[in-house]
């Protein structure tokens, strides 16, 4: 859970009115003691009108709630736009959680606001995500937060098949296409991959360690440099 989603549950939980243990909202959130007392002070700092302390409980005072979700005309064409685009091309997982997302936006929004959503003429269509692309872009996207080895059958573009065992370094979309990024153990060297060309993946489990020079940030330089010597001189 995400430490500003952590935060959040720990306002609802104290909402009731009663006291509260730290050791109720470490087992409720699935966290250490010292955690909760950590974000208890973040949130006393901000503002946040939690009383107690350490070893007695926490209390807040009636009468709190957190501020609407607020957003311009532009910034809600921008998340609903966003979330049908991944609906639409992103894997499976990550169009349920796009539509969440949006549902959970529309229920704290000013009624005015979270009317304007359904009215945003914005679609997107992905003939070319099969129910199987959708599946493998989920299972690498996860190989990639997870720092898992993947070894793929790979068909270039001359129709060569060969097998790789890459670490996953980022994922990119190009309109119609999305390519993985990855430290290839084959060439010793970055490459690009299409997910569509992937004939086979197998993730075994096993996780790699960033090492200096075989990092997205390494990458990226790879990138600028190319980019640098073909500018003219």
């Amino acid at each position: 859970m995400r430490r500003a989603d952590r935060l959040f549950q720990i306002v609802q939980h104290l909402r009731g009115g009663r006291l509260v243990r730290a050791a109720e909202l470490a087992e409720w959130l699935e966290v250490s003691e010292r955690t909760i007392y950590r974000d208890i002070a973040d949130l006393q700092a901000s503002g946040v009108p939690v009383e107690g302390a350490a070893g007695v409980g926490y209390v807040m005072r009636s009468g709190f709630d957190l501020p609407p979700l607020m957003f311009t005309r532009d910034e809600i064409v921008a998340l609903v736009a966003g979330a049908r685009l991944v609906s639409a091309w992103g894997g499976a997982a990550m169009a349920r959680a796009a539509t969440e997302a949006l549902v959970k936006i529309e229920a704290v929004l000013p009624e005015r606001a979270a009317a304007r959503t359904g009215g945003i003429e914005i679609h997107a269509v992905a003939t070319e995500m099969t129910e199987e692309l959708r599946a493998r872009l989920d299972r690498i996207e996860t190989a990639v937060d997870r720092r898992q080895l993947i070894v793929i059958d790979y068909t270039d573009a001359q129709g060569t098949v060969s097998r790789r065992t890459l670490r996953p370094l980022g994922l990119w979309f190009w309109g119609q296409v999305w390519t993985l990024v990855a430290w290839c153990d084959l060439r010793q060297d970055f490459r690009m991959f299409r997910l569509d060309r992937i004939q086979a993946l197998d993730i075994p489990g096993e996780t790699f360690r960033m090492e200096r020079g075989r990092t997205l940030a390494d990458f990226y330089r790879t990138i600028e440099r190319e980019e640098a010597c073909r500018l003219p001189g």
